[in-house]
């Protein structure tokens, strides 16, 4: 199986599966001398772990994240760093029904093609939303590493449920709101008709989709390569990687293209002696290459495929139409969970595009 490996300089590589005994992630490329602990790591994945409230599923993991190697004293060593998560709370007998019935909206047909069968279908095995836990373990190193050598900082946070939008600029002051309440948004008295709108989704077997606002600060100039390793490139890739993602924009994105070039175009102002722009619709990228203004990004997120409502589909065994009715515990909406997720791809990739560009040091 291919594809569970991302970065050049910076690479991370996940396995496990969503019912197997663990899901873990190597993170390979980390200079030495970072400080890190577990708790460093463990803090995002709380953020991220099921069970937490009403708004996502009732599995109760604690995702407790277990470092074998790369860490010595307190310091990165320069080595891979294998972690680890053990899974303690899977009922896999709730998916008996999906061996052969088909969940729309879900990965499973393509995936029993594509593998002969030999797919583990428990809890969406390798497809499984369980697996951005990986992205978190080394995303959070990631983050580490950003934030005390270049001072980079990013964060993601939910800008709508359904219908129910967030419609002012996310300010560096809203930072401290945004895991103040269950849905990550942070606007306070919208992040509640979220909450409720998820509820009711809930309450009639269905389920809600939504977006996430992810904005990175105090970028140097020129962070990125051309063509096919731009910035863009590399960070949609990285997204995409998140089960439910249908869309990905920069900057101004898809409204950029209903106006004017001298409407959409950023002019450049000079203030102390540095040189910015006037507005961001380039969101912090120009050319795939990072123009020192915060990178800005959306991320669409598609309603949760597995819903208790009945749905047509079909038996393979026998080819004819069939009823699904799913069971188990699953996230009514996935986007609560997400902006870690979120925060951890963007910062592997930027990370890593520091060490390929001499931003980061092999060793600090």
């Amino acid at each position: 199986m291919a594809g569970n490996s991302i970065g050049q300089r910076l690479v991370l590589t996940s396995f496990g599966e969503s019912h197997g005994r663990c899901v873990g992630a190597v993170l390979d490329g980390c200079p030495a001398g970072l400080e890190l602990e577990e708790k460093d790591i463990q803090k995002m994945l709380d953020q991220r772990k099921p069970g937490q409230s009403l708004v996502s599923t009732q599995r109760k993991e604690g995702d407790i994240v277990e470092i074998l190697s790369g860490v010595f004293r307190g310091y990165t060593t320069g080595a891979p760093i294998a972690m680890v998560i053990w899974n303690k709370d899977q009922h896999s007998r709730d998916y008996d029904n999906l061996v052969t019935k088909m969940r729309p909206g879900h990965s499973d047909y393509p995936a029993l093609i594509k593998y002969n069968q030999h797919n583990d279908h428990r809890g969406g095995g390798r497809f499984s939303g369980r697996l951005t836990a990986t992205h978190v373990m080394g995303g959070a190193i990631a983050r580490k590493l950003l934030k005390d050598t270049l001072g980079v900082e990013t964060h993601s946070y939910t800008i709508k449920i359904g219908k129910i939008s967030m419609s002012e600029e996310f300010q560096s002051k809203m930072k401290k709101e945004i895991y103040q309440n269950e849905v990550r948004c942070p606007n306070p008295k919208i992040a509640e008709k979220m909450r409720q709108a998820i509820l009711n989704a809930r309450k009639s077997g269905d389920s809600l989709g939504g977006i996430i606002e992810s904005t990175t600060t105090n970028l140097p100039v020129g962070l990125g390569e051309p063509i096919f390793s731009s910035l863009e490139s590399d960070i949609a890739k990285a997204i995409y990687s998140i089960p439910s993602v249908k869309g990905v924009e920069f900057g101004s994105g898809f409204a950029g293209a209903g106006v004017y070039g001298s409407e959409n175009n950023d002019p450049y102002i000079s203030k102390s002696g540095k040189i910015f722009t006037k507005t961001n619709n380039a969101g912090g990228i120009l050319g795939g290459l990072s123009t020192g203004m915060p990178i800005t990004m959306r991320v669409a997120f598609k309603p949760a495929s597995s819903i208790a409502k009945k749905q047509s589909t079909v038996d393979i065994k026998t080819k004819k139409a069939a009823i699904l009715q799913v069971q188990g515990r699953h996230d009514p909406c996935v986007v609560p969970r997400a902006p870690p997720v979120v925060d951890s791809l963007v910062s592997l990739v930027l990370a890593d595009h520091g060490l390929i560009g001499g931003f980061i040091k092999p060793v600090l």
